[in-house]
């Protein structure tokens, strides 16, 4: 029943933005996130205390709730862009996208190397993974967590696929990686969110430790293949964005655990660049620091 409830949802959505002009589409994304920061305590209650650790708690009120606001908003953008998506024409996807950096992935590609993308809850992540996927004519396999909703799910994955983005899913991602590897297709990994100590790396992230997911750097040590950050932005949700960075070289000395932890540091650091670079862009509403430090989001403890 609940399924079905989404898929409903879904299919309202998709009308909504087939009947809508952009722009005033626009202007509804912005009421729908100024209500839901609005009204949730907990999630601005998560924004303002990732906003003071980040940022060492220069910003004034007014400027975290335009921060929380633009949270909201590309969450949404990047939720709707797949609606928006559904039955797009391959060639009409990259319309209003421009590339920065397509030489660093045109390299790998005439040396017949796979890559190793990796990324964050940045802007619109999901259209990320396909305009880079469609323009590069790449095979790009993505790391996440399956849908609660198997229909939703499969919609999603079906999506996905359209625009040359296949999905294995956290548990069981490593083999999921390695046989797409196996198969000279590159790998899209998320590396900004917070993991569980005992499966994770310690890195400093914005002057704090944080943990981070070690599979890219595993990968990339394991096969010797170097990691390509890229980040989207926008800055009026018609167009977007795309710069490809330059590489984080893979590293394979005798000393397994240092490497890790230099490869695994790089990524952290590439993520804070993409960041302070476009700060209201961030999934800010995650508990990036739970994990080194369970106090900082308990109410008060940073006020």
């Amino acid at each position: 029943m609940v399924d079905y409830l989404y898929f409903a949802l879904y299919k309202l959505f998709g009308f909504i933005l087939k009947i809508l002009p952009r722009k005033m589409m626009i202007t509804l994304m912005r009421g729908i996130s100024w209500f839901a920061y609005t009204i949730s305590k907990k999630h601005q209650h998560i924004i303002h205390t990732n906003l003071d650790i980040a940022f060492d708690k220069s910003l004034t009120k007014a400027e975290k709730k335009s921060y929380g606001i633009s949270a909201f908003m590309n969450l949404l953008d990047t939720t709707l862009g797949i609606i928006g998506r559904d039955k797009l024409p391959k060639d009409r996807l990259l319309q209003n996208i421009t590339f920065e950096g397509e030489s660093i992935v045109k390299k790998y590609q005439d040396e017949g190397k796979s890559i190793i993308f990796i990324t964050g809850h940045q802007g619109n992540w999901e259209l990320l993974s396909q305009a880079i996927a469609v323009k590069f004519n790449l095979a790009v396999v993505g790391v996440g967590r399956e849908l609660d909703s198997k229909l939703m799910d499969k919609i999603l994955k079906k999506n996905r696929e359209r625009f040359n983005v296949e999905m294995v899913y956290k548990k069981g991602a490593m083999k999921g990686c390695i046989k797409a590897l196996g198969k000279n297709k590159s790998i899209g990994i998320l590396v900004d969110q917070s993991i569980k100590v005992d499966q994770s790396i310690e890195v400093n992230f914005f002057n704090h430790p944080a943990t981070h997911t070690p599979l890219a750097s595993i990968l990339s040590r394991k096969f010797k293949i170097d990691l390509v950050p890229a980040f989207i932005s926008t800055d009026d949700y018609i167009h977007y964005h795309i710069k490809i960075y330059e590489p984080i070289k893979t590293i394979k000395t005798e000393h397994q655990e240092e490497d890790l932890k230099q490869l695994t540091q790089a990524q952290a650091d590439a993520m804070q660049i993409a960041i302070e670079a476009h700060p209201k862009e961030w999934f800010w509403m995650h508990k990036r620091w739970k994990n080194t430090n369970e106090n900082n989001y308990i109410k008060g403890s940073n006020e």
